[in-house]
């Protein structure tokens, strides 16, 4: 059995599926390089046919990522597969991962297809693919609720059409980690050619088993894994990549194999894909969560300090902790400033672009102590909104709190360039200050998520806001950042108002057109 295990990372894809984590193209480009310093084997970059936007991040990610494999999806038709096949043409590594579902209730409600059309239209698209790329990929979209016998005459079919791996997805998050392995080991035994391809698992979290799904599907003989940074993805998410990398890591005894993945970036990877998507990390989250290696109980403290082995099976520092300080200040000049910013795989597009962000860092350096790598991926953030973006831009904000008293705001906003006042009563000042933004707009959104964060520790740190409004059956996010909360809160409104205002939709990877 072979001991490597490949990471197939869909962030970019299935990851943005979740509700307001679109990307831009440059968005998308910024974690793609992260994800290839990360060592992730595959990146999927997205679905070439769901919008000519999503075929336009694919190919600006083909075009700088030079060691992983990029990936688009496709369904098992020629349009899409073409699609994807011009989107990835940069890449010097490219796969083209095609599906059709083949559980009953796919192929009769959506499909309307007969088994025999399935294995034909599979067949189709793997010859199809081959045209573009010898590393085409197979899915059996809901394979967890397909018939076994059926299941097998698809996969050999696949094979015999060229494809190199073949994933079994569990497409709902029904499976159990002792049937899931079952069914991948079951599959690799029975399906002739199978010791010729490589056997790959996605799982989503219905059931909150995605991760433990993947890790006995590993053990029965896949050797992909599908996942996500941070668990990130449609419904309750996807695998987590960086659990199971570190659970193969930690446990080799049990797994007997290893990725490439180099996990000191597993955390800074996680900090990115948050402040991007606006989805922050819970405290508690396995790995990459701020309490993953903290230690209340004074047993632990106490046996920690003694042998930090007693109560942690791997280090903070292995899988990133550590790599978070930024050593600059408000005397460190741009050469160091640009340094950073290529390290952490940051690349502006001008001159004009690196000499506004250094303006902004220099303005936080004056506002706090420290300055950390979190701070500034929300700094180039900022300056990534372009002015066709910014339609509404807030001027200046006056807020008044007082006990016994209701908050007020007065703000000014530049609406497509003309100033406009406005004057709030609300419930707190950050209600008073969404309120007078909406006496400006009048935008009849709704309000679905209003979230703080704290980017770093300390009581001088940015606050991070991400705010979700939905309108007309569109959901999007805002992201602001500032070391007052007020102003990060409008910020974020904002910028969620923005992607409102832009009618920039992305097409369902599962919607036929």
């Amino acid at each position: 059995m072979n001991d490597r295990l490949y990471i197939f990372d869909t962030t970019l894809r299935d990851g943005e599926q979740s509700p307001g984590a679109a990307m831009t193209r440059e968005e998308k480009v910024r974690i793609a390089r992260q994800l290839e310093k990360l060592g992730v084997d595959i990146i999927e970059a997205g679905f070439a046919a769901a919008s000519p936007g999503d075929a336009e991040a694919i190919r600006a990610v083909a075009e700088v990522v030079r060691e992983s494999t990029v990936c688009s999806l496709a369904r098992a038709t020629e349009r899409d597969i073409q699609a994807a096949g011009d989107a990835i043409a940069p890449a010097p590594r490219k796969r083209i991962h095609t599906f059709i579902a083949t559980s009953p209730i796919h192929m009769q409600k959506k499909l309307r297809m007969q088994p025999e059309q399935v294995v034909e239209a599979a067949v189709a698209a793997v010859k199809f693919a081959r045209k573009f790329t010898d590393d085409v990929e197979f899915s059996a979209e809901d394979a967890v609720r397909s018939d076994m016998d059926f299941l097998c005459r698809v996969f050999e079919a696949a094979i015999k059409a060229g494809a190199r791996t073949l994933n079994v997805p569990d497409t709902v998050g029904y499976s159990i980690p002792n049937l899931w392995g079952d069914r991948i080991r079951e599959l690799i035994e029975r399906v002739e050619g199978s010791d010729t391809v490589i056997w790959s698992t996605h799982c989503h979290n219905d059931l909150g088993m995605a991760v433990a799904n993947s890790l006995a599907a590993v053990q029965a003989g896949a050797r992909q894994v599908e996942c996500t940074i941070n668990g990130l993805g449609e419904r309750a998410g996807n695998a987590s990549l960086e659990e199971v990398v570190m659970a193969v890591k930690v446990r080799p005894d049990v797994f007997g194999c290893d990725t490439r993945v180099d996990t000191r970036q597993i955390v800074p990877s996680s900090k990115l894909v948050s402040q991007i998507t606006g989805y922050p990390v819970q405290p508690n989250k396995a790995v990459v969560g701020a309490n993953a290696f903290a230690h209340e109980s004074g047993i632990h403290q106490d046996g920690v300090l003694k042998h930090r082995e007693t109560y942690e099976i791997m280090s903070a520092e292995s899988v990133g902790w550590t790599t978070n300080k930024l050593t600059l200040g408000k005397l460190s000049g741009r050469n160091a400033f640009r340094s950073r910013l290529e390290e952490l795989g940051i690349k502006l597009d001008s001159e004009e672009a690196l000499n506004a962000a250094f303006a902004r860092f220099k303005d936080l350096a004056d506002k706090k102590r420290e300055i950390f790598d979190e701070d500034l991926q929300a700094l180039v953030s900022d300056e990534a909104v372009t002015p066709e973006d910014e339609h509404l831009k807030l001027v200046s904000l006056r807020v008044a709190s007082e006990t016994g008293e209701v908050p007020h705001a007065r703000l000014v906003l530049s609406v497509g360039g003309v100033e406009k006042t406005s004057d709030a009563q609300g419930g707190g000042p950050v209600d008073a200050a969404f309120k007078a933004v909406e006496t400006v707009v009048q935008s009849a959104s709704e309000l679905l998520l209003y979230s703080v964060n704290s980017i770093t520790a300390g009581t001088d740190a940015q606050g991070e806001v991400t705010v979700r409004l939905s309108k007309g059956g569109r959901v999007v996010n805002g992201q602001g950042a500032d070391t007052d909360i007020v102003v990060a809160s409008v910020k974020a409104y904002l910028s969620a108002l923005n992607r409102l205002q832009s009618g920039a939709d992305r097409a369902h990877p599962q919607v036929s057109p």
